[in-house]
């Protein structure tokens, strides 16, 4: 029974929510962790559980000392699930609605700092293939701010040179224009022209998709990662650099130039202002700056 409803959700998220793939493995991941702690140690079916079921699992995560972060997000998703559960009328309550979620101390995003930023792209070796190709790309994920994954998708009919914009393949099927800057525009030049044609007769595959690896027709996720982290460990910077660090920094470089927080909503593709509002900490330091070094009474 619960494989079939944990299926029956599944299919809901993929086609009425129209959820990423990433997002559909952690929820299945999660329900399939609780249904399982359920039946084995508790002898419940999913029909069966209830709110005191709950607090066993939750005290079970603490005594393996999961975080907050991570049990809050487990009581979202089972949350969800039964909300779906009760919407089929396959059960008759929602257990999980009277469950508390952890408060969470309030993580400000990752960010490098513009001479940073500088240091990063001058620590770029552009007299090899590779080199052309993660010019490029950082210069695209920075000068965007699009996602991993929206940039692993990237296709070269994605990109209009004379408009000056990229078309991205957002999450859950919502695509965007986004405009790209002089700096990332050169830079796709330079790598279409001097390194891509060599990648691909290396990869001797026929591809569409813009960045290409090495060995094979098209630079993944994890491998975007892992050019990143390599790029600032040759910046010989102590800090990692993930692409949502970049989105971060190109969020608050836009804020600190006094771009609003709505056109910044817009170019991250995020539905929600608020989910924005996160870098307005940066924003704030900054205003404070120019304030105590301008006003004459500061």
């Amino acid at each position: 029974m619960s494989n079939d409803w944990i299926k029956k959700f599944i299919d809901y998220l993929q086609i009425e929510k129209s959820a990423s793939a990433h997002t559909i493995n952690s929820y299945k991941c999660d329900i399939d962790e609780f249904c399982g702690f359920a039946e084995q140690h508790l002898s419940k079916s999913i029909a069966a559980v209830s709110y005191v079921d709950i607090r066993i699992f939750l005290s079970e995560l603490h005594t393996e000392s999961y975080a907050r972060r991570t049990v809050a997000r487990k009581i979202s998703v089972l949350r969800s699930f039964w909300s779906f559960l009760v919407r089929e009328e396959l059960v008759l309550t929602n257990p999980f609605k009277i469950v508390t979620t952890p408060k969470l101390q309030k993580r400000f995003p990752s960010f490098f700092y513009e001479n940073e930023m500088k240091a990063i792209f001058e620590s770029i070796d552009v007299g090899s293939h590779l080199g052309l190709r993660n010019l490029a790309l950082i210069e695209v994920l920075y000068g965007t701010g699009i996602r991993v994954n929206e940039c692993a998708s990237l296709n070269l009919e994605d990109f209009d040179k004379e408009l000056g914009t990229l078309f991205i393949h957002g999450q859950g099927r919502k695509e965007r224009y986004v405009p790209i800057g002089s700096y990332a525009i050169d830079a796709l030049d330079v790598y279409f022209r001097d390194s891509r044609p060599k990648l691909i007769r290396k990869a001797n595959k026929a591809t569409n998709s813009m960045f290409l690896s090495y060995r094979d027709w098209k630079l993944e996720d994890r491998s975007i990662r892992k050019v990143l982290n390599n790029i600032v460990q040759d910046a010989a910077f102590s800090s990692r650099m993930s692409p949502h660090a970049l989105r971060h920094t190109f969020a608050t470089h836009l804020l600190n130039e006094g771009a609003d927080l709505r056109t910044v909503q817009e170019l991250l593709g995020l539905s929600d202002l608020a989910s924005t509002q996160v870098y307005t900490h940066v924003t704030k330091d900054r205003l404070r700056e120019v304030y105590l070094s301008s006003h004459p009474r500061a």
